[in-house]
């Protein structure tokens, strides 16, 4: 029985997991690691052992919650952050370590972060990312020198490799106990017993092999930040902040000959929470004052406003896409610059209503009336040119502006000829005198897609007040069917 007396902190914790029908410890605190118990013991010999024990039941779910929201926090230390599942987490720190004066000043502020948030780390920097998860895991090492992975790991167990047990126990089983011993014998009969896999994750873990890195977001082309020794919290400043990251990192693009097409503002919290903004612009983009301009639109519409709680530690404008920059070319009518002028409009439009409502069309490689173009964000810039067909001159448009999806059916009051054109024909409940008629445009369906659909005979019409219609005969006489449907697709301006 437990003592009334004692509460469950003073108590050694043991978090257990059912395995195979029984609970089994999974994770012991340091005081429940004194007293003798072991990770994988059953719950009711470490109970025999210790009778009062503080017992936890493993939430798998909110452990990999917690380790997302650890993770999102790692990015103040590098923007390629990889999940290590269950209880893991690998950071690329290529070219991070001088913003923290060198490895062992990272490292150590590392540490700290993650102790005032009540977690207990194990750090390891070392050139091999298997080489830093197995040290971390089971050895002492700190920091490894570069070249020196190999060395390193000499001395893990076997279970540092991460192999199935019944394969772990067959290797310690012929008197091989750690990673050099196993190292130094040749790796062919290795491989024939228990596969290929097994000498790659020992090449890995000597650094001898680069394993595939799956980064929980994507690393993006360029970033550029700024830290701050006291946490900031007026929107001024943060503004402020923007519009010199926007300056550098337009510098940037411009010595690349490119321009940013994405941009990302993260604003790191001094407590851990993280806040990130995107825009998305129509056009490749540099400049620093338009920039700052789109974030403020940004801002203004957010529904739920940026809140700086403590201040913010770390501000980081990140450019995951970018395209080529062709300086803007103005003519003599003046076009160009126009056209720079609506794009602007679109970027502002997008960012403050949303990028799916503000929209434009495209031409389609197709003769399917139905398919000839297609709604996209207007701030969509497609690899394909988008150049739409130009009409001849003093020619009347082949194609309606306005159509109707679907075509709406009508009723012929009269034709010359079965085959031919109507004389009268009645929709939406009003008939109309044909006076003049140009077709037929035969449009076979595309047969990939619509299997079966009857051929359409279009017609450009015009009635006795002048009003032009668009309509098609739905298969054709004889051929196709004794009666064939009459439908109305599109309306001439």
């Amino acid at each position: 029985m437990r003592d009334t007396h004692d509460e469950p902190s003073e108590l050694p914790l043991v978090v257990t997991e059912k395995v195979k029908g029984a609970q089994r410890l999974m994770s012991i605190s340091p005081e429940a690691k004194r007293a003798g118990l072991a990770i994988g013991m059953t719950l009711a010999d470490s109970r025999a052992r210790i009778p009062d024990l503080w017992v936890e039941e493993m939430n798998v779910q909110a452990d990999a919650v917690l380790l997302d929201r650890i993770a999102e926090d790692c990015d103040h230390f590098s923007p390629a952050v990889v999940i290590d599942a269950p209880d893991g987490l690998l950071l690329d720190i290529t070219g991070c370590d001088h913003l923290f004066d060198g490895e062992a000043e990272l490292r150590r502020i590392f540490s700290q972060r993650m102790r005032r948030a009540s977690l207990h780390v194990r750090t390891v920097i070392a050139n091999a990312p298997d080489a830093a998860r197995a040290l971390a895991r089971y050895g002492r090492t700190a920091i490894v020198p570069p070249g020196e992975d190999a060395a390193a790991v000499r001395s893990l167990p076997i279970a540092a490799l991460g192999l199935e047990e019944s394969d772990r126990l067959a290797i310690s089983r012929a008197g091989l106990k750690t990673i050099g011993a196993l190292a130094d014998r040749p790796s062919l009969p290795f491989a024939a017993r228990f596969g290929e896999q097994m000498t790659l994750r020992l090449r890995r873990i000597q650094g001898l092999a680069d394993p595939p890195l799956a980064p929980r977001r994507a690393v993006p082309m360029l970033w550029v930040e700024r830290r701050f020794p006291e946490p900031i919290g007026r929107m001024e400043d943060v503004e402020a902040i923007l519009a010199e990251l926007g300056q550098e990192a337009g510098a940037r693009l411009s010595e690349r000959r490119e321009g940013g097409r994405v941009f990302e503002a993260s604003f790191f919290r001094a407590d851990g929470a993280v806040r990130r903004i995107i825009i998305e612009t129509g056009r490749p983009m540099r400049d620093g004052a338009t920039l700052l301009r789109l974030f403020r639109e940004k801002l203004d519409a957010l529904a739920d406003p940026i809140d700086p709680g403590f201040g913010f530690d770390l501000i980081r404008l990140s450019i995951p896409h970018a395209d080529r920059f062709d300086a803007l070319q103005p003519g003599l009518d003046g076009h160009a610059v126009e056209a720079d002028a609506v794009a602007d409009l679109v970027d502002r439009l997008s960012i403050r209503f949303g990028a799916a409502r503000v929209i434009r069309f495209l031409p389609e490689n197709t003769h399917d009336p139905d398919r000839a173009a297609r709604a996209v964000p207007a701030s969509f810039n497609p690899m394909t040119s988008d150049v739409w067909p130009t009409p001849e001159a003093e020619e009347p448009p082949l194609r309606p502006i306005q159509m109707f999806n679907p075509p709406q059916p009508i009723r012929i009051t009269m034709v010359e000829v079965p085959d031919g054109p109507p004389r009268k024909f009645a929709w939406r409940r009003r008939e109309y005198d044909v006076a003049r008629a140009e077709g037929p445009e035969r449009i076979a369906p595309e047969w990939w897609r619509k299997p079966g659909a009857p051929t359409r005979d279009y017609y450009r019409v015009e009635d006795a007040e002048g009003r032009r219609f668009w309509l098609f005969r739905a298969g054709s006489y004889s051929q196709e069917t004794p009666q064939p449907d009459w439908f109305m697709h599109g309306v001439f301006a």
